[in-house]
């Protein structure tokens, strides 16, 4: 039992590592690809710098978090 324990979390921590590497417009595509599917028309997704974020609404993260996707409702 702990040995399926230990290869899960092993197998979760590569999942999420993996997620978390993800280039910027590979995550980008799909948030807007969710968010179109929501019915929402007008907005805008911009990719910045994680230490430029202020007060915008953040909806993804890429490139290990050293860039963040945020949203902008028109």
């Amino acid at each position: 039992m702990k040995k399926h324990f230990a290869a899960l979390a092993v197998l979760l921590s590569l999942t999420t590592s993996a997620a978390w590497a993800t280039p910027c417009d590979t995550v980008k595509e799909q948030i807007d690809a969710k968010i179109k599917a929501k019915g929402v028309k007008a907005y805008s997704l911009d990719v910045v710098a994680a230490a430029d974020v202020k007060e915008q609404k953040v909806v993804g993260s890429c490139e290990a978090g050293a860039r963040k996707i945020v949203y902008k409702r028109n």
